[in-house]
């Protein structure tokens, strides 16, 4: 597994650059990897966009813009504080203007803001590539028992300044909320390969949290 701080992937950067017609933007590149090093992250880091991009190449057949879906996944946490609700639309708002800035079409600028604003995860994604994004998104929840509990413990890292039992009643609800859908994937692929391991970790995670209430 990628160590948090071992930090982006300058080549893929500028090979996604070159797929969206745009120029290098190394200066992004480097606003990015900063903000995903704050030292108040534990999960939502450099290794989790990497561990995403990983994932998306798995996956990439199945988008329709994957250059844009692969941008979101880039973008998608580039804003994240613990006390906003407001992360996922700052974020959508930087790569938003990221493009425009670069000339890229008004079409294609929202159609990677809507895809980052679809990993709020409370409604339904509004496109195929956003159910794919999506997905991705949330394949950690799929993951082996150890890497999802690891995965748990920097969400409370993360959240170190809410009381325990805040965090506890908060933290159940949302999982719950994954746990009370027909199906936690959105795609036939994750459902078959990581629906079943989705709904053990969810289930058992649940049920830790409420043995130390």
């Amino acid at each position: 597994m990628l160590s948090e701080r071992e930090g982006l992937d300058a080549r893929r950067w500028a090979d996604l650059m070159s797929r969206l017609a745009l120029a290098n933007n190394l200066d992004t590149f480097e606003r990015l990897q900063a903000a995903y090093a704050e030292k108040r992250r534990h999960y939502h880091t450099s290794e989790h966009i990497q561990q995403c991009l990983l994932k998306f190449d798995e996956v990439s057949h199945l988008a329709q813009r994957p250059a844009e879906v692969e941008l979101a996944l880039w973008f998608h946490d580039a804003v994240y504080a613990t006390r906003s609700k407001k992360n996922e639309a700052k974020s959508a708002a930087w790569a938003m203007k990221f493009l425009a800035d670069g000339g890229a079409d008004p079409e294609t600028a929202q159609r990677v803001h809507d895809l980052i604003m679809a990993t709020k995860h409370d409604a339904p994604a509004p496109s195929a590539d956003g159910t794919v994004l999506v997905d991705i998104d949330l394949s950690i929840l799929g993951a082996d028992a150890e890497t999802f509990t690891h995965f748990e413990q920097n969400v409370r890292r993360e959240y170190w300044r809410v009381p325990g039992d805040l965090f506890r009643k908060t933290r159940a609800a949302i999982l719950q909320s994954f746990l009370d859908r027909s199906s936690v994937y959105g795609t036939v692929y994750f459902r078959q390969k990581v629906e079943a391991n989705a709904r053990r970790n969810l289930a058992t995670a649940i049920a830790v949290l409420a043995e130390r209430e």
